[in-house]
């Protein structure tokens, strides 16, 4: 059995062996409808195409990718409610990296009105990094299914981990600095990640304060998805658990700092430059 289990947005379980030569060829990523963005270092021409990958003893796969996360634009319409100033008849918008103090946040969804923005909340995609490389495993899954003739030995033999730890803490650190501007400004920070990642962070840090299920009025709100099989062999990520908490609640998971504070109407004209037709979110 492949350890890759879905490659350029396709299940290695259920796609026919002789369609994988277009599927390559193509390296479409159907999340974003064009190339996928993640290419090898030594060679910008080939994009790499990994979604998930089995790891461990338990079944369910791995989310490596955290483009994987936007299938069907599903995290967007559960972040909804998170728009508590939102009135029917505002338009939504979807907008992409945005900077803050601390760093960027990857998406945005705007509720606006004749072009006005009147909320919003960040959400941001965290997957698990891996140690080492996941290639040697995809190019020795097309070598099974007649794409590839041969492989190199260094192909052959390399492998890949996990780096729960340092994921973890990566992304406990990022939202701690940045909930501090979103708490600023009365506004919410979604985090978008994995059901197996949350479990680990449970389990390694101080989560015993982190509401489940989530409150209203937190400022920080966790939804964990997974992924899960169908008849036909394809995966579909579905909502598993949603928890909340505050600022201070990320700092006792970590006993950080941070200082992070910037105006209402900076955030603001950012977005204003950015909504666009182009950015009316649709449900898919």
């Amino acid at each position: 059995m492949s350890k890759v289990l879905e490659l350029f947005g396709q299940s290695t379980s259920s796609v026919a062996p002789a369609n994988w030569h277009e599927i390559v060829s193509a390296q479409k990523c159907p999340f974003l409808g064009k190339r996928c963005y993640k290419v090898r270092k030594s060679d910008p021409t080939i994009s790499i195409g990994t979604c998930s990958v089995s790891y461990g003893r338990e079944a369910e796969p791995v989310i490596i990718c955290p483009t994987r996360l936007i299938e069907r634009r599903q995290i967007f319409t559960d972040c909804l409610h998170l728009l508590t100033t939102h009135e029917p008849g505002n338009e939504l918008h979807v907008v992409s990296e945005i900077s803050i103090p601390g760093g960027s946040v990857d998406f945005f969804l705007v509720s606006a009105r004749n072009g006005k923005i009147r909320d919003f909340v960040g959400i941001e995609l965290q997957t698990l990094d891996t140690t080492g490389t996941v290639w040697p495993a995809r190019q020795l899954y097309l070598q099974s299914v007649g794409v590839l003739k041969q492989l190199s030995v260094e192909e052959d033999t390399r492998a890949y981990g996990m780096n729960w730890k340092m994921t973890a803490k990566t992304i406990l650190v990022q939202m701690h600095h940045k909930v501090q501007t979103f708490e600023h400004l009365h506004k919410k920070l979604a985090l978008i990640i994995q059901d197996r990642l949350i479990s680990y962070m449970q389990r390694e840090f101080q989560f015993d304060h982190v509401s489940n299920p989530p409150l209203a009025g937190d400022s920080v709100h966790i939804h964990a998805y997974g992924l899960e099989r169908n008849k036909v062999n394809t995966y579909a990520l579905k909502l598993r658990s949603r928890l909340s908490t505050d600022a201070d609640g990320i700092g006792r998971c970590l006993g950080l700092q941070a200082e992070a504070r910037i105006e209402l109407e900076q955030i603001i004209d950012a977005l204003q430059a950015k909504i666009s037709d182009n950015t009316v979110f649709v449900p898919i």
